[in-house]
């Protein structure tokens, strides 16, 4: 046994040792890591509250943070601004220079804010004057979050029900299978659409959120469970999976304990390669506004401002949250395939 744990320990260390040796990778992790705590300290790092809006900053544009005024530094400070409309009747917004509102550092629960009625806002503001970098902050909670619960959850369900099917065959394996196929012959977007409609339309935001993410779970478990059936018809038949039937242990034990774990490995770099898909199935169904609801924020809600050309071309900055979305599911992309290499060098 302890030999046994020290050959996966070190088929572990040489895989986790290649990927380290992918760069790119390695620097897509970090950038996730980053998302993910960002997300997690939101409501210390970002200026102001998700739901903070003040309709006279409507799509005002980002802030500078001055350094020096008339030619002296200063403390950091942010010029006041007001609305204005030129002789084409589009909004503006002139910096007064004669208001100015210092930085201030560890106030009131944030990292950085300034005092009313001056506003910061480093990414530009929403249709209802609402700080877009502090509801990117909030919304990667919801988006980040949920594609890490949908895929924990459609994966748990895929390795069992998988392993079931290829372990014990029989009606067992045609049932569950045909249960699979039935969820495969829908393409995922409409299942998900049609899964979506049957939810009431009372329900709040966590509940939507629970429905989102069971939504998202009950898409993809179906594909990984083909695949870990298979796998574990083989792994049935090895003699150290023999040898537990003989002792007399349980099947689910060997289910748990001695098939299950062998595929592991691949399983790890499929739900790195599946959660982009939850994110986007996510952002989808917010973009169409049956996902997360304002003024809750998900980075997918936030960037339905931007359907018209008109506010793409005047307020660009409105698509922020799609270059997270792109950022987001890049890394992960870059991390499954770096990963699929590690752990299985026949891709490379």
């Amino acid at each position: 046994m302890e030999n046994n744990k020290q050959i996966h320990k070190s088929q572990w260390s040489i895989a986790m040792h290649s990927f380290r040796r992918h760069r790119l990778a390695c620097f897509c992790f970090y950038v996730l890591v980053l998302l993910y705590a960002s997300a997690i300290f939101a409501n210390f790092l970002a200026p102001y509250r998700f739901d903070d809006e003040h309709r006279e900053y409507s799509y005002c544009p980002s802030t500078s943070i001055e350094f020096f005024y008339q030619g002296a530094l200063q403390w950091p400070f942010v010029y006041g601004r007001h609305l204005d409309f030129d002789k084409n009747h589009q909004r503006h917004y002139p910096i007064d220079t004669t208001q100015r509102y210092p930085l201030r550092f560890f106030h009131q629960g944030h990292l950085f804010t300034v005092d009313d009625p001056g506003r910061i806002y480093l990414w530009g503001a929403d249709s209802r004057g609402r700080d877009l970098f502090s509801r990117i902050l909030h919304g990667g909670r919801v988006s980040l979050s949920i594609g890490l619960l949908g895929s924990l959850i459609s994966f748990s369900l895929g390795l069992l029900i998988g392993g079931m099917a290829g372990y014990f065959g029989g009606w067992v394996d045609s049932l569950l299978m045909r249960l699979c196929e039935m969820f495969m012959l829908v393409p995922g977007f409409y299942l998900m659409l049609a899964l979506r409609s049957v939810v009431p339309e009372n329900f709040n935001s966590l509940q939507i959120y629970l429905t989102v993410v069971v939504i998202l779970s009950l898409i993809g478990w179906a594909s990984l469970a083909r695949i870990i059936r298979g796998m574990s018809l083989s792994l049935s038949r090895r003699d150290f999976v023999l040898a537990a039937k003989a002792l007399g242990v349980s099947d689910l034990s060997i289910i748990m304990k001695h098939i299950l774990p062998h595929t592991l490995s691949y399983s790890l770099v499929a739900m790195m390669l599946t959660i982009p898909s939850y994110i986007l199935g996510e952002a989808g169904l917010s973009f169409l506004g049956l996902g997360i609801q304002d003024p809750i924020p998900s980075w997918g809600n936030m960037l339905s401002e931007a359907m018209g050309i008109v506010q793409i071309q005047f307020e660009p900055w409105i698509m922020i949250s799609g270059i997270f979305i792109f950022i987001t599911v890049l890394c992960f992309n870059i991390i499954g395939d770096a990963l699929r290499d590690a752990f299985d060098p026949m891709f490379k």
